[in-house]
């Protein structure tokens, strides 16, 4: 039986499965935090690059965070920022990496240098309720001693992170109870046992749970559930399993039954600004049933057959959009461009998603 948990936030406890909405730049594009929680949606994640290269800590000191600095009461996750930074520095060439730290040049004139212990001590000035260690991501094209060496440099940074994660508490005097959840990412790409000992390194070091790091799509365009399998596998009893950056509804629900506990992807948000919208296959809430086959579809707004439309999106939702406006008038926004069309369909998808986990719970009941 998969194991219940409860996230403990600083606001309060969370019941997982749970999904947290990419919150990039502390902000989920055209909501505010109060049209966040009227989706029901419990948490947020924000991303560690880009508030230590926009914001800065003074910013986030002076706000106590950035709960109080984007007026949000609710769960906040910090991601490492790694990934990010590893990216533009394999994309563009435009910097290094080694065992010591990440180098990147945005410009001849700008150097940006991210370390482990870095990111570390700007998340807790995030005031996340989960940070995350960085660690080196694993290519989905790494040959096996490139997937050995991310997996050698991953561990090692994770070392330092949880040194740096306990020197920070330890001169703040931030009781154990208090303390954030630290996670580790394990990687190791396609390759079975380089996931199996970068996972039980980890697990030597301690940590409150494991990350699925690296690239989750197999060759063929399949997702890669064996990794996230083995990480399930190799967990030790008690820790959080999370999928980052994982959010397509199947791989979710798959991962849900596997263990996972948490979730978060840009998807939801960038699909609704893109007009694709996540229905339920049913006529009302009670009807849901995720653990049907096909338990969703897209639904595209601005198609003409809907110019004339006056039902709702979706009778098995209680979102702003579903509860108040026709499919009519939500193509009409589409088709004159207003924003208040990305506003209504991005509530909707991350109402979509927050039913989603509410299904996935009463499941685990």
């Amino acid at each position: 039986m998969v194991q219940k948990k409860q996230f403990i936030s600083k606001f309060g406890k969370i019941n997982t499965p749970v999904f947290f909405p990419d919150a990039t730049r502390a902000v989920l594009k055209s909501l505010d935090s109060e049209d966040i929680r009227k989706t029901r949606t419990p948490g947020v994640l924000v991303n560690t690059y880009h508030l230590f290269l926009e914001l800065g800590k003074d910013v986030l000191k002076k706000h106590g965070g950035v709960r109080g600095f984007m007026g949000w009461e609710g769960g906040v996750i910090s991601d490492s920022g790694g990934f990010q930074l590893m990216s533009l520095v394999k994309q563009t060439g435009n910097g290094k990496v080694d065992d010591e730290e990440i180098v990147f040049r945005p410009s001849r004139k700008k150097k940006i240098i991210f370390t482990p212990e870095k990111s570390i001590a700007f998340q807790m000035e995030i005031g996340a309720d989960m940070v995350v260690v960085l660690d080196d991501f694993t290519p989905p094209t790494a040959s096996y001693e490139e997937a050995k060496e991310t997996v050698r440099r991953t561990i090692d940074w994770a070392r330092r992170s949880k040194e740096e994660f306990e020197r920070i508490c330890e001169t703040k005097k931030i009781a154990v109870k208090d303390r954030p959840y630290l996670l580790g990412v394990v990687q190791g790409g396609f390759y079975e046992d380089l996931r199996r000992f970068c996972a039980r390194e980890l697990a030597k070091i301690g940590f409150d749970g494991f990350g699925y790091g690296g690239w989750p799509i197999n060759n063929d365009g399949s997702f890669d559930y064996r990794s996230a399998e083995i990480i399930a596998e190799e967990a030790p009893e008690g820790y959080w399993l999370y999928g980052l950056g994982i959010g397509k509804p199947d791989e979710v629900v798959k991962l849900a039954k596997m263990g996972y506990h948490i979730f978060d992807c840009v998807l939801p948000t960038r699909d609704a600004r893109h007009k694709r919208l996540y229905v339920y296959n049913a006529e009302s809430i009670d009807e849901i049933d995720v653990r049907k086959e096909k338990f969703w579809q897209y639904y595209v707004p601005d198609k003409e057959k809907y110019y004339k439309d006056d039902r709702p999106v979706s009778t098995a939702c209680d979102c702003l959009l579903c509860r108040k406006y026709s499919r009519a008038y939500l193509a009409h926004l589409f088709r004159i461009g207003d924003m208040t069309a990305g506003r209504l369909t991005t509530i909707h998808n991350l109402r979509f998603y927050s039913l989603l986990m509410e299904k996935l719970q009463e499941d685990r009941d």
